[in-house]
């Protein structure tokens, strides 16, 4: 007599899997065979990290988030452009300057910001210029570039920036008397939102002030920003967001703080314009962005005014200003002072810069400078100093303006920038980008390709902006340095952005020398803006 289990091994396979079930599996297994080998015949000349059917590169972008800028410069520096497939679309990753032209001005409208990236940003950027297209943008683009050229904002913006450069000045000076480490980013990002808030605003937030209060606008903005980065790689942030968990419900959060604050300037601030017209004071209306975009609502015509007449135009212009000004600014800031801690060289030959600066524009102005022993003596030092910053005086510091840019080169605030594919397009190297899916040009691997900047592009050289002959500064092309953008959308920021940071790096450095605290880690972090991830912690000494 059989065992049972003889006689299962005796049975025939059909007893278990009849043959219909058996052909249907056959049918299956060659269907999906035959979809992975057409999926890997079609990606046979892409360039790029593996993809695979469904998911694309989803698993390897995943694994190597915390270094994705680091991540494209190993396929970048490979290949000038490469594709990431992504579940329902792909990048197109792109650093030659060539394929940037093309995208950024020779087929512009082909590429815009797309409804992608509007969906991703819209919760933070509303319809403001940075997340705008078409029609929308241009008529934010034609009223800000007038507004930005207004020379009553440029000598406001030149009285705010030094104002906060000297504050930024007392808190370092205190810290050399007391022997306190700092953390220069931090104290960065409070210099400029207190900054870009007054030029902004018009109102006067305090995160700079000697105790360094928190500030829960400042906190509920960076979450915010950290979590709409988040977005791009997270294929289930529309279900968190539907579900209200997770980080979409800090995103939410956080929002309600950055819009109940914005809401409440915006209303103050009519108030305030109402008062002054009804007094007959129109003199006391500020010359703050927010205040001229209310006047320019009201006026409505060809200005482009009729677009922000209600206070949701007016959040957008708002916040998108803060972003752009803000977090920008203080990351360069941040990684400036690190390339020179790390480059003493550099910084000896900007500090003599600044010594035969603050000279020649004393023996201008026919003043005595003051003495810098004690601690009154110093401070008034430092003043006499940013009095002579004037904004003709700031474009006279070459040799800064290449450390600036230099530093912009190798760690651009907007490590990199994605744009929509409107129809299909071949790029001029022959790569064919599809409708739908979206081209990504990488400031930070740019700066660090060889093909563009020579064998030498990784290291940290000012004099490279310089030419030889009396060492004047020596721009390149927007498509190859790509810090401000190119082409119509162009940072109008720009000259703002290079007299912010001079003005605070001239005092910084005129007056004092910074050391980075021992084993402290200098990494970025994934955001939109190139910000570092722990801050830079920093022992500070005067030096006059």
């Amino acid at each position: 007599m059989k065992s049972p289990m003889e006689e299962a091994h005796a049975m025939p396979v059909t007893s278990f899997f009849p043959v219909a079930g058996i052909h249907k599996l056959i049918a299956i297994f060659l269907v999906v065979l035959s979809w992975i080998l057409v999926h890997k015949w079609s990606l046979r000349n892409q360039k790029g990290p593996r993809s695979w059917p469904i998911i694309g590169a989803t698993v390897e972008q995943l694994k190597n988030y915390h270094r994705m800028h680091d991540w494209l410069v190993e396929y970048l520096s490979k290949d000038r452009t490469v594709t990431v497939d992504m579940p329902f679309t792909s990048y197109t990753y792109i650093a030659d300057p060539v394929n940037v032209e093309h995208v950024l001005k020779t087929n512009f409208t082909n590429y815009p910001k797309g409804e992608v990236y509007r969906s991703y940003m819209d919760v933070l950027l509303g319809d403001g210029i940075f997340n705008a297209d078409g029609e929308m943008w241009r008529k934010q683009r034609k009223t800000a570039s007038f507004e930005f050229a207004s020379k009553n904002l440029r000598d406001f913006s030149t009285v705010v920036f030094r104002e906060y450069s000297l504050k930024l000045s007392s808190i370092l000076s205190q810290a050399c008397k007391a022997g306190r480490v700092v953390d220069m980013q931090e104290l960065f990002m409070r210099m400029t939102l207190d900054s870009i808030c007054k030029v902004g605003f018009g109102v006067e937030i305090g995160t700079l002030s000697p105790d360094l209060p928190e500030n829960s606008f400042a906190q509920a903005f960076d979450a915010a920003n950290i979590i709409v980065t988040l977005r791009f790689i997270d294929p289930l942030w529309r279900l968190k967001k539907f579900l209200h968990v997770g980080s979409e419900a800090l995103l939410e959060q956080s929002m309600k703080l950055v819009d109940d604050f914005t809401y409440s300037v915006i209303r103050r601030r009519k108030a305030e314009i109402l008062q002054a017209r009804a007094s007959g004071k129109q003199e006391k209306i500020k010359h703050d962005i927010l205040s001229r975009f209310i006047e320019l609502g009201e006026a409505g015509g060809d200005e482009g005014g009729g677009s922000f007449g209600d206070d949701k135009s007016l959040r957008d212009v708002v916040l998108n200003f803060v972003i752009a000004g803000r977090d920008t600014t203080a990351t360069t800031l941040s990684w400036f002072t690190y390339m020179a801690m790390t480059h003493p060289a550099v910084a000896d030959k900007l500090r003599r810069e600044l010594a035969a600066f603050e000279a020649e524009r004393a023996r201008e102005e026919g003043v005595a400078l003051a003495d810098a022993a004690g601690e009154a003596s110093f401070a008034a030092r430092v003043a006499q100093f940013a009095s002579l910053l004037s904004y003709d005086a700031v474009g006279k510091l070459v040799y800064l303006h290449a450390c600036v840019t230099e530093t912009l080169r190798l760690y651009p605030a907007v490590p990199q920038d994605p744009k929509g594919i409107v129809e299909d397009d071949v790029l001029p190297d022959g790569t064919k980008v599809r409708a739908g899916g979206m081209v990504t040009y990488v400031p930070y691997s740019m700066g660090r390709m060889e093909y563009n900047w020579g064998p030498d592009a990784a290291s940290f050289r000012p004099e490279r902006w310089l030419s030889g002959d009396g060492g004047a500064f020596r721009n390149a092309s927007p498509f190859k340095f790509t810090a401000f953008q190119a082409g119509p959308r162009i940072c109008l920021g720009k000259d703002s952005a290079y007299l912010q940071m001079k003005m605070a790096l001239a005092i910084l450095f005129r007056f004092y020398t910074f050391d980075l605290v021992e084993d402290h880690p200098v990494k970025y972090r994934m955001m939109t803006i190139l910000s570092m991830a722990h801050g830079l912690k920093v022992r500070v000494s005067t030096s006059v």
